[in-house]
């Protein structure tokens, strides 16, 4: 049933509370606590944050005050948010090693979901009901969470999906994907040819990055979904590669943004 402003306010009033109290707390704790789904949770702490009166970490949140990073933190959940819309029930589902590709699970609502990830940060995270995560396996990279190596490529070789979500270190200006991990980029291109359809996501602070990072062209057409600021000569570079461009902003989802 959906919850009318007071209801939700009143809530987020009582979460700020708790957290200044506790001074730190998890998001389980707090779905828990409210008697909420941890989604719920989820966007109550994001529009908190946004609004300078709490800060998060993954699976809670603390004391703190908004950063120069927030409004871009901000940004990459509406591509991720938007990303969700898109699933569907008994889709099956890549996700690579970004965050904001992972997140996009935080969201779903469609049910079952089949998803197989390299993106060690799934582990012991919780995710809506119906949506079912399989580990590829393999070697730890980037700070020790995405898989990659052999054992990565031979899972991922044996598994189809009907769509890859896929985030980068960044768009060139001639629209070349840039990766972080030169080792991730074959689980990145098997993924796109191993899905009926791919999606890119990756905010406006990456779209026309330069700088030395393995890279590799889009073969086949997809979709990028950026945000509102993203550099619109770039898109055009996009737009001439055939690639589909959706622009999310801070309007499309005002429960994210907050007042």
């Amino acid at each position: 049933m959906k919850q009318n402003r007071q209801t939700v306010e009143a809530r987020r009033a009582s979460i700020l509370s708790v957290v200044r109290e506790r001074q730190k707390i998890t998001v389980e704790e707090l779905a828990s606590k409210f008697g909420v789904s941890l989604m719920t949770i989820r966007r109550d702490l994001r529009t908190l944050e946004d609004a300078g009166k709490l800060g998060r970490f993954h699976g809670g949140a603390s004391v703190g005050f908004r950063t120069a990073s927030d409004a871009v933190s901000l940004y990459r959940n509406l591509v991720s948010r938007y990303a969700a819309t898109l699933i569907e029930p008994g889709d099956r589902v890549f996700i690579n090693g970004s965050t904001t590709a992972l997140d996009v699970l935080d969201y779903v609502e469609a049910s079952p979901v089949y998803v197989f990830t390299n993106n060690g940060l799934a582990v012991g995270r919780t995710f809506p009901p119906g949506v079912d995560v399989t580990l590829s396996g393999g070697s730890l990279r980037s700070a020790g969470h995405i898989m990659t190596g052999d054992c990565t490529m031979r899972n991922l070789l044996t598994m189809r999906a009907d769509k890859a979500f896929l985030g980068c270190s960044g768009i060139s200006p001639n629209g070349e994907i840039l990766c972080d991990i030169p080792t991730e980029l074959g689980v990145n291109e098997t993924m796109i040819g191993h899905a009926e359809r791919y999606y890119i996501l990756v905010d406006h602070t990456k779209v026309g990055k330069a700088g030395t990072y393995a890279s590799f062209s889009l073969e086949t057409a997809g979709c990028i979904i950026t945000d509102e600021k993203a550099p619109p000569e770039v898109l055009e570079r996009l737009r001439m590669l055939n690639m589909q461009i959706v622009q999310v902003g801070r309007k499309d989802f005002p429960d994210l943004v907050g007042d």
